[in-house]
């Protein structure tokens, strides 16, 4: 395999009919598609500028715009849910899940779009664009946050992106409305982990009342000002929260995931003026760890 050669043949096998390209679209057909996957995915684990992106890829315009067409009409999404359902009929899913998210700064040629107040609603669309371009300011800086559900092993089941500033606890339930994960054969799409690990910044009433409704068990520590606050109030305090601290060493497999995501550097630095293809970028990414992870 070639340096630029980022998919093994079984990888691109497993890819080629998920594309619209093979899947009896209309109109003149997409030509070169593998190189043209092969060099979208080439230009975020590099970092640089589309223009700059090789010529054996084909021209930069054709990736940009698949790339941009594909984040938009859900073909990404399409493929990563593909890949989830083989997956969980395979038994390869670990529904143990962890939910995190990490910062990652935009660069100056990502950030000189006008820009409004997001809404958390706005991120609920995943082929719109959200006002604020999911870019906020936080203490470093103009910067995004990508937050994913993942399964026990670390490998993604759900990606959003919002500003930087914004909490981690009202995406929770966001995440969790995106998690479905189709079956192979009747039934419906399960939506629901055995557990889901999460560090004290998910811990919040409203979360464990939504985990419990669903029988899902919370592994979600107490900070120390909750648990203050709820002593203070006495019998009205309710009970103290309970959580397997033994479980809750699993959480780190959301980090370590993030530590993969972030080893292509067009993801650990923002540069994409849109968060759509921003967020494209990083479900390509999960699609290619599922893929090396599942395909022999």
């Amino acid at each position: 395999m070639t340096r630029d050669a980022v998919l093994t043949d079984a990888q691109w096998d497993r890819v080629r009919p998920l594309l619209p390209s093979s899947a009896g679209r209309r109109g003149r057909p997409f030509r070169d598609d593998r190189r043209v996957i092969e060099g979208i995915i080439w230009r975020y684990r590099v970092g640089t500028p589309w223009r700059d992106v090789p010529r054996s890829f084909g021209p930069w315009q054709t990736l940009w715009k698949r790339h941009r067409r594909y984040s938009g009409d859900g073909t990404w999404d399409r493929i990563h849910a593909e890949l989830l359902a083989d997956a969980d009929a395979a038994g390869e899913i670990d529904w143990a899940v962890s939910v995190d998210s990490t910062v990652n700064r935009a660069h100056q040629h990502a950030t000189n779009l006008a820009r409004d107040t997001g809404a958390l609603s706005s991120y609920k669309n995943l082929r719109a664009e959200p006002r604020d371009h999911a870019i906020g300011r936080s203490r470093g800086g103009l910067s995004t946050k990508i937050h994913q559900l993942v399964d026990g092993r670390g490998l993604p089941l759900v990606v959003l992106v919002g500003a930087g500033q914004a909490g981690d606890s009202p995406m929770f339930p966001v995440l969790m409305d995106h998690l479905r994960v189709a079956r192979r054969g009747p039934g419906r799409p399960r939506s629901r982990p055995d557990r889901a690990r999460g560090d004290k910044a998910y811990s919040s009433r409203a979360i464990r009342h939504h985990l419990r409704s669903r029988g899902i068990v919370a592994v979600i520590p107490e900070p120390s000002d909750q648990r203050g606050h709820r002593k203070r109030r006495g019998a009205r305090g309710g009970r103290p929260v309970g959580y397997d601290y033994d479980d809750y060493k699993g959480r780190n497999v959301v980090e370590r995931g993030f530590n993969e995501t972030k080893q292509w550097r067009g993801l650990a630095t923002r540069y994409d003026k849109l968060a759509l293809t921003y967020r494209g970028g990083v479900v390509l990414r999960a699609i290619t760890l599922w893929l090396k992870a599942t395909t022999p």
